[in-house]
């Protein structure tokens, strides 16, 4: 890696290569009064990542009070926002959430505990290239800038992003790609963002396109060598430019107690739990959330009574409580590592009672609700025309998002009270992570161009509940009669662990065992392969055989659940709801589209005014027409075919007069194309004056037989009127027309001379 100081003192910048691409860092440029701030380039994508700590603490906290921020510029893609009224970038879409979170849980369990110092991790997208997508870019700027701060982390870490494409030269075999570009990223079955040490994997977030469990082991392990390469980049500027770490001060880890104290505390505190705890938590009658919370708050009180005199500081008194519930949560764990044995007497990879039911809500499109063990999801599935769509509009511009899945977790879920408003940064990424898992079973916009939205209504919560609306939403959306390819279910899986190394993997984790090992481990996906994976831990990460255990073993889960879901509903109904819209497709010739929209969309608008439907048009011509009312839907489609149909030689038609002229009458045959009635074709008889027999305004019926070069319509009333009695008709030529009204002249400019006004087709 070459480094290189330069002008204004103090800028360094370190340049190398990774994944085939230019790679490089900067410190000390932009940002310095921040703790810790870099910029990193990766081809003409640039992120800058800046680290703060407060000076003071936040008291009466238990938790550490870290915020990361992903901001998405856009001019770093030179677009100015498309709203007409503001131009400044409003709040963040799901999209830079998401990245904010998968930031935010892989550089969090490294942080030591008892930090209740703020700490603010901000990420600044400064240039995007089209190639080179910032969020994976973020993971190794955000590490890099904490851990050349002086805020205690026990870094550094790396992410990266990992494709699956076939190979160029044999398309039957599958090659791994290391952060591939956005145009690669479309030919991959498998979209996988990991954070971790090389070593040890600390973040997990994938969709695949039902990658089997092997292949998703093999991207992680594929993995680990790219993100050690980048972990060595990152160590090698901590040293040349990192600045000494500052623990905080002793009482904001200790609260005051000396660390002898401390531990003499915390093993009185596992002593008393393991005599008290272990036979009221696993006596086998706790099987409910609340009533092993009721005994954990009971055994609480009393462990303070026994352990805590009455003269204890108040500090101490907090951090007791704190010592018991780490004992209650190494008992639980204790318990799964040495004798198998889960606090409702679940086998470690027994899946908790399940139960599923559609067709609950008789005026919705579908609903479907999905309960295992207390968890309980009821999700709604809502149809729309094409024009429903969600437009976006990020660096990589404007795109239409046709599936939307929303996650509402209100508090009465958990027996709480709580704010309600606009969802938070957990609901927005439960929601994508489910919306993720059923995207690859959709059918195609071809086939069901309806958009689709599901809702997923958290009721009750006891663990999983992402899982659980993955799980409701296929219910919900077979319900409704969306032709999904197959159904997907979702589990979620944690580990115990010990200090030793010792681990158990668990399937379906719920309330007390939730922290235990740190690990929540979500994988969804169909009987043959994977669709979505969310990982994230408390602890310094997984390990390759721990991830590999895990993904066998949510396999089996997932296969069980999905055989109740289908008990309830084997495939998607073959019928949609009778209160749902129905979608007419009319395929036109692209050159009518005009046609339909008329001149600043007066033809279109009067055709929705007048049947209450909705009409979208593809550039291919592919008119859609979304209604409730058949016959109204019915009329806009008869509309749309009558302006665009090609009028042919010998087709018969009902059209009204519009114009008159000497030699004959202009007949409307469908809405925008007139074609000419002749003098001589208005009846077998002579006709001295158009106007004796067809005035502006009526209707008549006409028949089709001629269509010149020019597309111009020649048209016939006679030729649909009986024939004269006492045989037929004589010709034009026999009734002895003036020259100016025959059909034909072999001379001059065109029928009707320049005596007739311009003719429109």
């Amino acid at each position: 890696m070459e480094i290189q100081k330069s002008e204004p003192a103090g800028v360094t910048t370190f340049t190398t290569e990774f994944s085939g691409r230019p790679l490089v860092i900067e410190v000390g440029r932009l940002a310095n009064q921040a703790s810790g701030s870099c910029t990193v380039r990766f081809g003409e994508t640039v992120v800058l990542a800046t680290a703060v700590i407060s000076d003071s603490t936040r008291d009466g906290i238990n938790y550490f009070p870290l915020t990361v921020d992903y901001e998405e510029r856009l001019y770093a893609a030179g677009i100015i926002k498309g709203s007409r009224w503001v131009k400044r970038e409003g709040r963040p879409s799901d999209e830079v959430v998401q990245t904010s979170r998968l930031v935010d849980r892989s550089i969090r369990p490294l942080f030591p505990k008892g930090i209740k110092n703020d700490v603010q991790v901000i990420i600044t997208v400064l240039s995007f290239d089209q190639e080179n997508d910032p969020d994976a870019i973020s993971l190794v700027a955000a590490s890099l800038a904490v851990a050349i701060s002086p805020i205690p982390w026990d870094g550094p870490i790396a992410g990266l992003r990992v494709g699956r494409v076939s190979s160029e030269t044999d398309p039957s075999r599958k090659e791994w790609v290391i952060n591939p570009s956005i145009a690669v990223r479309e030919k991959s079955d498998l979209d996988m963002i990991i954070a971790g040490t090389g070593e040890r994997i600390m973040m997990v977030e994938a969709g695949a396109q039902e990658v089997p469990e092997g292949a998703i082991y093999e991207a992680v392990e594929f993995s680990s060598k790219p993100v050690a390469q980048l972990v060595s980049i990152i160590q090698k500027v901590v040293a040349a430019v990192g600045k000494p770490k500052v623990m905080p001060a002793a009482p904001v880890l200790t609260e005051g107690i000396a660390p002898d104290v401390l531990a003499a505390l915390q093993a009185k505190a596992d002593a008393w739990v393991d005599q008290h705890a272990q036979p009221a938590l696993f006596g086998g009658s706790l099987t409910t959330k609340s009533s092993r919370a009721e005994v954990v708050d009971e055994l609480a009180v009393k462990f303070e009574a026994e352990l805590v005199s009455a003269s204890t500081p108040k500090d101490q008194r907090k951090l007791a409580a704190e010592m018991f519930r780490l004992a209650v949560e190494g008992l639980i764990s204790k318990m799964i590592l040495q004798k198998g044995v889960r606090v409702d007497g679940r086998a470690l990879t027994q899946v908790r009672p399940l139960g599923s039911v559609v067709g609950m809500l008789p005026r919705t499109h579908g609903s479907g609700l999905f309960h295992r063990g207390e968890t309980q999801v009821l999700s709604v599935v809502t149809l729309g025309s094409p024009g429903d769509v969600q437009l976006l509009e990020n660096l990589e511009g404007e795109s239409k998002k046709r599936y939307m899945h929303h996650y509402n977790f209100p508090p009465f879920s958990v027996g709480e009270t709580g704010r309600l408003g606009s969802p938070g940064r957990r609901e927005i990424g439960h929601g994508m992570l489910a919306e993720r898992a059923l995207l690859p079973v959709l059918p195609p916009k071809e086939e069901f161009p309806y958009t689709i939205r599901v809702v997923s209504e958290v009721l009750s919560s006891n663990g999983s509940s992402s899982m659980g609306a993955t799980c409701g939403s296929t219910l919900a959306l077979m319900d409704a009669g969306v032709p999904i390819t197959k159904p997907v279910a979702g589990v979620a899986m944690g580990v115990a662990t010990d200090a030793k190394g010792n681990y158990k993997i668990i399937t379906d984790l719920q309330d007390l065992e939730d922290g235990l090992g740190g690990m929540d481990f979500k994988i969804a996906g169909t009987r043959d392969g994977i669709t979505a994976i969310q990982m994230d831990t408390k602890t310094k990460g997984l390990t390759l055989p721990m991830v590999r255990q895990t993904l066998d073993q949510a396999r089996e889960g997932r296969l069980a659940i999905l055989d109740v879901m289908q008990q309830a509903i084997a495939a998607p109904r073959p019928e949609l709801s009778p209160y749902a819209p129905r979608i007419v497709t009319v395929q036109i010739n692209p050159d009518r589209i005009r046609d339909v929209i008329g001149p600043g969309g007066k033809i279109i608008n009067k055709i929705i005014d007048e049947t209450g439907c909705d009409i979208d048009i593809e550039p291919d011509g592919r008119v859609m027409i979304t209604g409730t009312d058949l016959v109204k839907t019915q009329k806009a489609v008869d509309w749309v075919k009558l302006l665009t149909k090609e009028v042919t030689v010998g087709e018969t038609y009902e059209g009204k007069v519009t114009r008159i002229l000497d030699f004959g009458a202009f007949v409307e045959v469908t809405p925008n194309k007139e074609g000419m009635v002749h003098i001589s074709e208005l009846a077998h008889y002579r006709v001295n004056q158009v106007t004796d027999v067809v005035k502006i305004g009526d209707t008549v019926k006409v028949k089709v037989i001629a269509i010149d070069d020019l597309g111009r319509v020649n048209l016939s009333v006679k030729a649909l009127l009986p024939p004269p009695e006492g045989g037929a008709p004589a010709s034009s030529d026999d009734r002895g027309y003036d020259q100016p009204r025959r059909p034909m002249r072999p001379h001059g400019p065109g029928r009707g001379g320049p005596h007739r006004g311009g003719r429109r087709f």
